[in-house]
């Protein structure tokens, strides 16, 4: 029987086989670094930050970055979909929990690691543009909020492409839902208060520094809430695998 830390082992092996899925993460910095970097020397010129609260220029670019690192947890699972090599990876390891167990702690790894990058990256480039105070109330916090979200948000999108069983689908719903979605549901007047409690609208306030009365809950809350939703859409990819032919 094929032991664990094999099965994660091959995962890694496909990961930096296949060029879309170690290219994503690297795309994910780029856009979150690099546009964070392009608006703060916009926004140099005359104003420090592109809104009231600090954190709103430190994140500018996840924004955007957000969506590729979506796009992590997808092709982590959703390519062999596509390709129906998930059959393949099922004959070699029956224990279906296992092979994806294997998948969320290799999400969960590339997650930090990005997170690290990108958050470390967008704090450095708004020190170097416009500058940063670090004694900034909140901004600890903010960091460690920032740097979590991103293996939250992988294995939430891994969870929902394994549910979804379907690479084109989960592509198609969830990077625009992300990038758009979320956005329009919280400017409509009433649904903005259920908004809220989606997981990307909770993981980005939780990286705020300073309160928002328009927010029902606190910052620790926010990546909580997060948080559960994580949890939720791992169990339901986790019940999927185990219930349905490859």
């Amino acid at each position: 029987m094929t032991s664990a830390l094999a099965v994660l082992r091959s995962e890694r092996v496909k990961f930096t086989t296949l060029r879309s899925q170690w290219i994503t993460p690297l795309v994910a910095v780029a856009l979150t670094v690099g546009i964070t970097a392009l608006v703060n020397v916009a926004y140099g010129t005359v104003d420090h930050t592109p809104g009231e609260d600090p954190a709103g220029g430190i994140y500018y670019g996840l924004l955007f970055g957000h969506v590729a690192v979506a796009c992590i947890g997808v092709l982590l699972l959703g390519q062999e979909f596509n390709t129906r090599m998930i059959g393949v990876s099922l004959a070699a390891v029956p224990r279906r929990g296992r092979l994806y167990g294997a998948k969320l702690v290799l999400g969960t790894g590339l997650g930090l690691l990005v997170g690290l990058v990108s958050t470390s990256g967008s704090f450095l480039a708004v020190a170097a543009t416009v500058g940063l105070d670090l004694s900034t109330p909140g901004l600890g916090r903010s960091f460690l909020a920032g740097v979590l979200y991103h293996p939250l948000l992988v294995v939430l999108c891994l969870g929902l492409t394994a549910m979804m069983r379907n690479f084109t689908a989960a592509l198609g719903v969830l990077t625009p839902m992300l990038f758009l979605g979320t956005t329009f549901l919280a400017a409509i007047p009433g649904v903005g208060e259920v908004g809220q409690f989606l997981p990307d609208r909770a993981g980005l306030h939780a990286m705020q520094t300073q309160a928002d009365p328009a927010v029902h809950y606190g910052h620790g809350t926010a990546l909580l809430i997060t948080a559960l939703w994580t949890a939720a859409a791992a169990y339901g990819g986790l019940r999927s695998i185990r219930r349905h032919a490859a």
